[in-house]
């Protein structure tokens, strides 16, 4: 946790306790399930909660922003954003069952009442929203089709609805054919050697 606080010193009360809940909650759920590399787990915090939350210092959503995490697998990285912003919603949704259970238990554990969870293909997903989220599910050439229409024509925050990516490494070939995608390094943010490579990869709908 002392990572959270270096770089977010300004959550209440129940957010230090819903982020303080999450490892023993995934230690539990992964000992049953396996929905995190088993190796991460001595670095859950850095790897899978600040990773997410990297989001959170590429913008600050306005309250009642509808937040798709499309692939969600284990809950990364819309658990810790909706801790984060408890007054936006945030649907989840993963193709596979078991993930989705556990993303699930964990949001009943938290007590989290701006989620909603769903096992379902991205394609197959009816609704709008302001931003979709992910992380590394796939190539950006394939994830766009899937979520092609599932925007809200009317923005509301700083940056025009539209995609927030986390993604690793050189992304020049990938990201060729998308000429409006802005990339921001996230060692822009945090000083931990796990971000040298990561990115946060923002294409706006518009």
């Amino acid at each position: 946790m002392k990572i959270i606080h270096k770089y977010f010193t300004e959550l209440s009360e129940e957010q230090q306790q819903q982020f303080s809940e999450l490892k023993p909650l995934y230690e539990e759920w992964n000992a049953k399930i396996n929905v995190i590399s088993r190796k991460d787990m001595g670095d859950f915090y850095e790897r899978h909660v600040l990773h997410s939350l990297a989001i959170a210092k590429r913008i600050t959503f306005a309250k009642g922003t509808e937040i798709l995490d499309v692939g969600t697998g284990g809950g990364f990285p819309g658990i810790p954003l909706a801790v984060y912003f408890p007054k936006c919603s945030f649907t989840l949704v993963d193709s596979i069952g078991k993930k989705i259970k556990v993303v699930q238990e964990v949001v009943n554990a938290l007590g989290l009442k701006n989620v909603i969870t769903k096992q379902i293909r991205a394609e197959e997903l009816k609704g709008n929203y302001d931003f979709v989220v992910s992380r590394a599910v796939t190539q950006m050439k394939d994830f766009v089709p899937w979520v092609r229409g599932k925007f809200k024509k009317q923005s509301h925050n700083e940056l025009a609805n539209g995609i927030l990516y986390l993604k690793g490494g050189d992304l020049t070939e990938e990201l060729v054919s998308f000429e409006r995608a802005v990339v921001t390094d996230i060692s822009k943010y945090f000083e931990e050697s796990f971000f040298e490579t990561k990115k946060i990869v923002y294409l706006s709908n518009s």
